[in-house]
């Protein structure tokens, strides 16, 4: 089995590399590629990956290399994991948004349109020589953000699936504070990529008890602070809203706390750093502590089990993924991508049936697949117009002036990106 990894020289790479050593039974690689054009961060990255394997006696072979055309050669299936602009546009996402008085985040508002203004012609072009190399590979999406990319890469016909690690971390966390194994715990999470909601805990399978009251009424503190909203929202709820929903139920008091520290592009950076200085210590043969921080907890078990089972391995038939929409959610179009438990499998993911939604959260969800129907309309065609159309329907913008002075930052900041621009 011969694996790609698009973005192979990212520092999150080593916590996948982690993932594929320990669950090679699971995922049996043969050939892991690594490609990438940062030739230096790659020999980095790659080397540490060799160590990895040999250390837990994996007897896979790690390439590396910035060919991407020989890298998806014979792939079965490719991940992606790119930052276009690198953490020098994210600093950018997360600043010029707060001058107006908006969210800067580099996955949602403003921002999160910007980086998928940059990222969509790129992973298209990307999976067109996925397709060319290999028309069966799978393409596993973890570039953000997630559910345009994902939709983008599904209308254009490729087999792709998009993945995020928000569920797995919470079924981990969840587990931990009842006190069971993380495969005793299904969450009902329904909603859009950065924009979900569990309105269930379930213990043994989709069809088990409904835990969720019991795991706030004990655990409501801990999850609160997880999730950084108030206990007493989230007892109003009944649900366990992700930590995304914060820029939206709690809007301008996250703007002024963004206004007052450094950004979090800013502390990757600096930890982006230090990572890459461990790296190279010839001497280390496993994911450092400090990657936990970096983010991506649990991404190389959520990938492993989505690469298994798609490619008819072993992976855990049922998994949270984004996928076509195809009638789960009736309010939204059937081509809508949405991040809900599925069946996947060697054909795909199939999502699972799903509870009515309460309109409290369906509404937000309408309103959100609008802006991302314009906005990957935006990353496809360009033009300053379909940039503000995308803009003025984002729920955290909205309001016409925001929207024509971001319009105009937007592009300022991206003008080196944006082929129309």
């Amino acid at each position: 089995m011969k694996l790609t990894v698009v973005g192979g020289g990212s520092t999150y790479t080593p916590e996948l590399i982690d993932g594929f050593a320990r669950l090679r039974d699971t995922l049996p690689v043969e050939e892991l590629v690594l490609v990438d054009p940062a030739a230096d961060r790659l020999e980095l990255v790659g080397g540490l990956a060799r160590r990895i394997f040999a250390r837990q006696g994996h007897g896979g072979r790690v390439v590396t290399t910035s060919d991407l055309d020989a890298a998806v050669d014979g792939a079965d299936a490719v991940l992606l994991q790119l930052r276009v602009g690198g953490q020098a546009a994210r600093q950018q996402d997360e600043t010029w948004p707060l001058e107006c008085g908006c969210v800067g985040q580099e996955t949602t508002g403003a921002g999160g349109l910007a980086k998928a203004l940059r990222t969509v012609p790129v992973v298209l072009d990307v999976a067109e020589r996925v397709r060319r190399a290999n028309p069966d590979a799978w393409i596993i999406d973890f570039t953000n953000p997630v559910g345009i990319v994902t939709r983008a890469l599904l209308q254009a016909g490729h087999r792709a699936v998009g993945l995020c690690n928000v569920a797995i971390g919470l079924q981990r966390k969840f587990a931990a504070l009842l006190g069971v194994a993380p495969a005793d715990v299904h969450l009902d999470h329904v909603g859009l990529n950065h924009l979900t909601w569990e309105t269930a805990v379930r213990l043994g399978g989709p069809e088990g008890e409904d835990v969720l009251p019991r795991l706030l009424a004990g655990h409501g503190d801990a999850v609160a602070a997880d999730v950084r909203l108030p206990r007493p929202l989230l007892d109003r709820l009944g649900v366990v809203p992700s930590y995304y929903l914060r820029y939206y139920y709690a809007h301008d008091e996250v703007v002024d706390e963004l206004r007052t520290k450094p950004s979090r592009a800013a502390e990757v950076a600096e930890m982006e750093r230090q990572l890459l200085e461990m790296y190279g210590d010839p001497a280390l043969d496993e994911k450092p502590e400090l990657l936990a921080r970096r983010g991506g907890a649990y991404y190389s078990e959520a990938a492993v089990d989505l690469a298994a089972a798609l490619l008819g391995g072993s992976g855990s038939p049922y998994q949270v993924v984004n996928t076509r929409n195809r009638g789960t959610l009736p309010f939204l179009p059937d081509d809508a991508v949405v991040e809900v438990p599925a069946a996947v499998g060697a054909k795909g993911a199939s999502p699972l049936p799903v509870a009515p939604v309460d309109p409290l959260y369906a509404g937000l969800m309408a309103h959100v697949t609008a802006y991302e129907d314009l906005a990957l309309d935006a990353a496809l065609r360009g033009g300053r117009e379909r940039v503000f159309r995308a803009l003025l329907a984002h729920p955290l913008v909205g309001q016409y002036a925001y929207a024509e002075q971001l319009t105009d930052r937007l592009i300022a900041h991206n003008r080196e990106h944006l082929a129309w621009a």
